[in-house]
């Protein structure tokens, strides 16, 4: 058993988990595994007393992270210590003693209670569970539970489809506090209900914390509703801590790239508003196959130009955004020589072709730099003529960025830290050093198909 003194309450290490993935039918015959990384080197704190506010969009990984700290799920590497005492390496009866201090609220409480038992029955179980309470005093001690999250006495005969889904929130709050915890994960408490309730329930859950100490993981996909509760936020991408400040830091104004988009997506309710929205291009990439380097790169709208070009305005995300496209085969040549030859006798030669497909991804013609412009009009020919690895490997090897070799750190800003290339002075210029990263299987931020090992 491993301890460590002076320590946070939770302090989580190079956390990760990595679920296997169905692979097809040449991985199997081959023995390859493929692993979803859904959680991949996260490295957290949380003091006693305080709520540590974690965001990020659906499938970022961090609900995993709140149930691998709890070891629901068991954590493929890294550790989490639970004052001072790595609890992954508990057996299974020892983690059921510290269950007492670590509990957690769940996201959707119409499924998370029991619809066959009754109000006293479902926060009674934990009481049973723990042999804490009996006979009078379990009662007494359910009435004072329900009291407390704002219920009444009467509400311990019903059953779970008598109430809104406010109130059922409220009882999955009551159950969490039966055992007296110190630390609970809050898995999206409040996502599933109406904004007024919302509120209700946040202000619950900062008076519980005020009148018994307790420390929260909160884990929510709008920033707007961490804002007031959490004393640190940390915003998540694709298994990663992208930012992590207090919400003065995150929010005037954020360092990373990705905290800027999450943040100019809060509806704004002044019609006068005219800040700019950051629109993200594309989906997030695959867990079981993310981007070498920075994973957001492939979306960021702020990725650093190769030192070795220059380009105006507009011109690099444009190329980027093709660049992409290239490397995972996605140019519709079909669907663009059919567009082509509509209203036309004649088929469309391949200049015509290339032309259509840089005006697909908005990238001028020609470019402001001449070198880069000869680069880019060889690979969309190698592109016309459906030979998309070369292309891929043409415009990898000439322009390659450090956001797409290295992978970034999280390092202070001046307001909070981010893991962003912007605030590494080894480059931010565009300088791509490959011998810094020997583990990387791409040189300009393409896809990756390596696969990781279980430990």
């Amino acid at each position: 058993m491993t301890t460590v003194s002076d320590d946070p309450l939770i302090r989580v290490e190079n956390l990760r988990k990595y679920y296997e993935s169905e692979t097809d039918f040449i991985d199997r015959l081959f023995g390859r595994t493929k692993h979803v990384k859904a959680v991949d080197g996260v490295s957290l704190e949380i003091e006693e007393g305080q709520t540590l506010g974690l965001v990020g969009e659906s499938g970022c990984g961090k609900s995993t992270i709140g149930r691998t700290i709890l070891q629901l799920e068991e954590p493929t590497g890294g550790s989490v210590y639970f004052k001072g005492e790595d609890i992954t390496t508990l057996s299974g009866s020892e983690m059921r003693d510290r269950r007492r201090e670590m509990q957690i609220v769940f996201q959707n409480p119409q499924s998370s209670l029991n619809p066959r038992l009754t109000v006293n029955d479902i926060i009674g179980e934990a009481l049973d569970i723990h042999g804490l309470e009996a006979g009078e005093s379990r009662d007494e001690r359910i009435k004072e539970l329900l009291d407390r999250v704002g219920l009444n006495a009467s509400h311990a005969n019903r059953y779970p489809h008598e109430f809104s889904g406010g109130q059922l929130q409220r009882i999955g709050i009551a159950r969490a506090l039966a055992v007296d915890p110190e630390f609970i994960v809050c898995d999206e408490p409040v996502s599933a209900l109406d904004v007024s309730v919302q509120a209700q329930i946040l202000n619950l859950l900062e008076d519980l914390q005020d009148d018994l100490g307790l420390s929260y993981l909160f884990i929510a996909h709008d920033l707007s509703v961490v804002e007031h509760i959490a004393d640190e936020i940390a915003v998540m991408y694709l298994g990663e801590i992208a930012e992590v400040g207090t919400p003065e830091e995150l929010f005037s104004p954020p360092q990373h790239p990705y905290t800027e988009a999450l943040l100019s997506a809060i509806p704004e309710p002044d019609p006068l508003w005219e800040a700019d929205r950051v629109l993200l291009e594309g989906t997030v990439p695959s867990p079981i196959d993310p981007p070498s380097g920075c994973k957001f790169h492939t979306r960021c709208p702020r990725v650093i130009p190769p030192a070795d070009y220059s380009f105006e305005n507009g011109e690099w995300r444009a190329v980027l955004s093709l660049r992409n496209r290239i490397e995972s085969a996605e140019v519709p040549i079909d669907t663009i020589e059919s567009r082509v030859e509509e209203g036309s006798d004649t088929a469309p030669g391949p200049d015509r072709i290339a032309q259509e497909i840089r005006a697909e991804y908005d990238v001028p013609d020609p470019l402001s730099d001449p070198d880069a412009e000869r680069v880019l009009s060889d690979a969309v020919s190698e592109v016309v003529d459906e030979e998309f690895e070369s292309a891929a490997d043409l415009l990898a090897a000439e322009f390659a960025t450090p956001c797409g070799v290295h992978e970034p750190e999280l390092r202070e800003t001046g307001s909070g830290r981010a893991a962003c290339h912007l605030f590494d002075q080894r480059y931010a210029d565009g300088t791509v050093d490959v011998d810094t990263d020997p583990g990387n299987r791409t040189t300009g931020g393409g896809m990756t198909n390596e696969t990781a090992d279980d430990d």
